[in-house]
């Protein structure tokens, strides 16, 4: 693959093949030295016009093991405050010779703007409510590492769905490895016609937990929310969040996610982040193989693509 710009474009012999690789690297991971001179001779720019410590530090440390070159860039201390265009302040770091760009952005469709205006490859690390791919990703390896499989497990996204990038990533991706997905949260954050992506959709939390073999958790997504979609956040917590007595009353086990950050005492307690149905940290370990994964795979093409060309 050239890019990384959504779920959609990925087909399920593309994910197995990243999830296969990513094994491969967390094995490497898991050892003395964790580093590998896969990507020795590639320059990556981290380009973050939105706050992130999860996401980069991930792609970051995957790019650090596979040997790669890495620059930082960071909006708020750049000449984007004094004007500059998203298009020229892309070149102007490409001219500096990067291969590889990973980009998260405010806006939906800025990393295929960059992708279809320059030369590097591009991996989309967050367009605004868009998609968020490697967390996609990521997700579900870790539902595979955790239950043996995707296909055939219930799988429930809580909270937010209208203004996370990380619900429609997961959706695309459970779908597309034969899960059975369920949206939840109040009425006012699920858009109206998203069970035309083949998802069913609830407003009772403690039926959706008792229906799934796993819940993945959002966060309230305020920093894009221009109106109130509902009372306060007190509310919020009182009738969509999940504490830990909640998951002991199920006569089953379930698996409990969370994307980060976790906003502790409003979509999930203290005790139910951290109980034995959290996978949160493993989520963040199997993030850096993941990513690991996408940019090998991605300088497998670009090596294929330079070696027809020469």
């Amino acid at each position: 693959m050239k890019h990384l710009l959504g779920i959609q474009t990925l087909d399920k012999t593309t994910i197995e093949l990243i999830f296969e690789t990513a094994t491969e690297f967390k094995n490497v991971l898991n050892r003395p030295i964790k580093k590998v001179p896969s990507l020795r001779d590639i320059t990556v720019a981290n380009i973050f016009f939105e706050n992130s410590t999860r996401t980069r530090l991930s792609f970051e440390l995957a790019e650090k093991r596979l040997s790669a070159d890495v620059v930082n860039f960071t909006a708020s201390s750049s000449s984007v405050k004094k004007g500059e265009t998203l298009l020229d302040t892309v070149n102007n770091i490409l001219a500096m010779k990067v291969d590889m760009v990973v980009m998260r952005h405010a806006s939906v469709g800025a990393a295929q703007f960059i992708a279809d205006r320059t030369a590097a490859q591009v991996i989309n690390a967050g367009d605004g409510t868009h998609e968020h791919p490697t967390q996609g990703l990521l997700d579900a390896f870790s539902v595979r590492e955790k239950l043996g499989e995707v296909a055939g497990k219930k799988i429930a996204i809580i909270g937010d769905i209208m203004h996370s990038r990380v619900a429609l990533s997961n959706i695309f991706t459970f779908l597309k490895l034969g899960a059975e997905v369920r949206v939840c949260g109040p009425a006012t954050l699920i858009p109206r016609h998203i069970a035309a992506l083949g998802v069913s959709v609830s407003h009772q939390v403690q039926e959706t937990l008792a229906w799934c073999d796993v819940a993945n958790v959002l966060r309230i997504q305020l920093e894009r929310q221009q109106i109130k979609y509902f009372p306060s956040l007190r509310e919020y917590a009182a009738y969509f969040g999940i504490t830990k007595a909640m998951l002991d009353n199920l006569n089953k086990p379930i698996v409990l996610m969370h994307p980060g950050p976790v906003n502790r005492g409003i979509e999930l307690s203290s005790d139910a982040a951290d109980s034995p149905h959290s996978i949160i940290l493993d989520q963040v370990e199997n993030g850096v193989a993941v990513r690991m994964a996408v940019l090998y795979l991605m300088a497998q093409y670009r090596d294929k693509i330079l070696a027809v060309s020469a």
